[in-house]
């Protein structure tokens, strides 16, 4: 069974998404390269992680706590 998501962000948020998403992975994984100990990768690997995420919600165009929580952009009301 296949499950096909609704666009629930804007296009103006989407390409925001993906910008900062990729500053942030790509910043996550300057500061990773630097980490001397067990206690500094931490962060930096949560930080990476949180790129990635807002990069593929901002490609998909899906993001599921506003679809938990029933939140629609009023631009996008029309179209669902």
């Amino acid at each position: 069974m296949s499950t096909r998501w609704s666009i629930n962000i804007t296009p103006i948020e989407r390409a925001v998404r993906v910008v900062l998403g990729s500053l942030t992975a790509l910043v996550g994984l300057v500061l990773l390269t630097r980490a001397t100990s067990a206690l500094a990768v931490t962060p930096d690997v949560l930080l990476v992680l949180a790129g990635l995420d807002l990069v593929v919600t901002g490609a998909l165009g899906h993001c599921p706590p506003y679809s938990h929580l029933g939140y629609v952009p009023t631009s996008l009301k029309g179209r669902m």
